[in-house]
């Protein structure tokens, strides 16, 4: 016998109310702003057919101040699992548009579920962030939400990659959940990530400031360093997505998704010997070195506007994925600063984290000189980026372009401090400091005594320069394992990568180290 038609229509009727969200006056709203509903940000990230949602029907059971009499579909936030790309992901989109996405006990135990079966099934999790915050009808409930929310997001941590995209309104406690995942793409318009906004701040310290200042997609970039990448619209969100999961595997036992071909050519790339400038105090963008390495030039950076004076991001080397890590002499001459140090570090410990190999690409004249800089602890950031290198177990390969000076030299992996593989060009300088600063030091007395102090000084500059600030010098005591010519680098890298894809290393048992945080 057929199903009874009234307990079919009663389903299509609930689920239509479900679908049906905030109403289509709301979505026609958004629409007019250039924006998605939470259930198209969803259509949009996964393979048409392929979204099954969890908790349709799901219902508040507040009953305090009037709630008892409200209807609130699917609690204000959309969750399930489908395909991108071919790979399960699993992910959740609160509903501004239902009670202003506002987050209760029902609502975080949606995303709980989900952050819980993405740990149990192994799969990357994408996050919606458009909330108006806690659902204060609920009181303390909906911290204690927050609460489940934020401690899933640290056992994810480490075992399948997190992103959050936040979409709309992201204030409080709300925005320590994407604080605690992966990456961060935010959009550059109606999307705001603050604790405390313009009026509370100034209420409570006099300071007179904007949302743009303190909450915009344009401050957490440049200043803060809070996100990762700015999205023009929805659209563009999920296709930043959609492209960092395509260098990321689905999990931490997982190989990240290379391409690697049976055949690897071996070619050399002329216009490489081009990029450095003669002379070894003209800055070049250590991006084109980066595309000029990469397959097919293609190179996804991460945090672009942050801590400029060092670049990092995704590619393929011969089909195999890695994370690039490069000085940049465009930006502070390439030294290493606070913010630039807590940048590498942190993508150095993901990129080990999910079995990525890094290449890392040295210019660096050593730490940024300045008392603010030693005030606000360069010490303590700067050994975070010893840390995160010297605990990394993943392939690593060091190219020296040019300056590799001092305790930067070592922060930029060498290979005392763990690299498998360290290649040097003809114009690398490896040195505990540079040529004018030593020769100050250990000929000051002959300097000082010279008919010509300055053409003294230039003389033995040029000297200290010509034995002591060479990789022939380092090459010959194993510091570098070869000195080869740049245009030799992207098949010298594949070849060391290759070889290196069976890289098994261990370390003493232990919970975990203490990183300088």
């Amino acid at each position: 016998m057929a199903i009874d038609k009234k307990l079919a229509d009663e389903l299509e009727k609930r689920r239509a109310h479900a679908l049906e969200g905030g109403g289509q006056k709301k979505a026609d709203d958004r629409h007019a702003k250039g924006r998605l509903t939470a259930r198209e940000r969803l259509d949009a990230l996964f393979s048409k057919g392929t979204f099954q949602e969890f908790g349709l029907h799901a219902k508040h059971r507040t009953r305090h101040f009037g709630m008892d009499k409200k209807d609130i579909p699917t609690d204000g936030v959309v969750v399930g699992t489908g395909f991108v790309d071919g790979r399960p992901v699993a992910a959740f989109s609160q509903d501004f548009g239902v009670v202003g996405g506002s987050l209760g006990e029902i609502h975080s135990k949606k995303i709980c579920h989900t952050l819980d079966h993405a740990v149990k099934a192994g799969i990357p999790v994408i996050g919606f962030n458009d909330s108006g915050g806690a659902r204060i009808q609920e009181g303390v409930g909906s911290l204690a939400g927050y609460g489940q929310v934020f401690y899933r997001n640290v056992q994810l941590s480490g075992v399948v990659p997190q992103i959050s995209i936040i979409a709309g309104p992201c204030a409080g406690g709300a925005a320590y959940s994407p604080a605690l995942t992966d990456f961060i793409i935010m959009t550059r318009e109606h999307a705001q990530m603050f604790i405390c906004g313009p009026e509370v701040i100034r209420s409570v310290t006099g300071e007179v400031t904007t949302m743009d200042e303190i909450g915009s997609a344009r401050a957490h970039a440049s200043i803060s360093g809070n996100i990762h990448f700015i999205a023009d619209s929805d659209a563009h969100a999920v296709a930043l997505a959609h492209r960092l999961l395509s260098f990321l595997p689905s999990n931490n036992m997982q190989d990240p998704p290379h391409h690697v071909a049976a055949d690897l050519s071996i070619v050399d790339d002329p216009t490489m010997d081009e990029l450095v400038p003669a002379d070894p105090k003209s800055p070049f963008d250590v991006r084109e070195v980066i595309k000029k390495m990469a397959d097919d030039a293609d190179f996804l950076e991460v945090q672009e506007l942050f801590a400029q004076n060092i670049v990092i991001g995704f590619g393929r080397i011969g089909g195999i994925v890695v994370g690039f890590v490069g000085n940049q002499p465009m930006a502070k001459a390439g030294t290493l600063d606070i913010d630039a140090s807590d940048k590498a570090a942190r993508f150095v410990r993901f990129c080990n984290v999910y079995n990525i190999p890094i290449v890392t690409l040295v210019d660096v004249p050593g730490f940024l000189p300045g008392v603010k800089q030693e005030q606000q602890g360069i010490i303590r950031h700067g050994a975070k980026m010893l840390f995160a290198y010297a605990s990394a177990t993943v392939p690593k390969i060091t190219v020296i372009m040019r300056k590799a000076y001092g305790g930067a030299y070592l922060a930029m992996c060498s290979e005392d401090m763990g690299a498998d593989r360290v290649i040097a060009w003809p114009t690398a300088e490896i040195a505990v400091m540079g040529a004018e600063g030593a020769s100050n030091i250990l000929y000051r007395k002959e300097i000082k005594d010279a008919e010509n102090p300055a053409e003294k000084a230039k003389e033995l500059i040029a000297e200290y320069r010509e034995e002591f600030a060479t990789p022939y010098l380092a090459a010959g005591e194993l510091m570098a394992h070869d000195v080869i010519q740049p245009r030799e680098t992207r098949s010298a890298v594949a070849l060391a990568l290759r070889g290196l894809m069976s890289k098994r290393e261990t370390r003493p048992p232990k919970k975990h180290g203490n990183i300088p945080l």
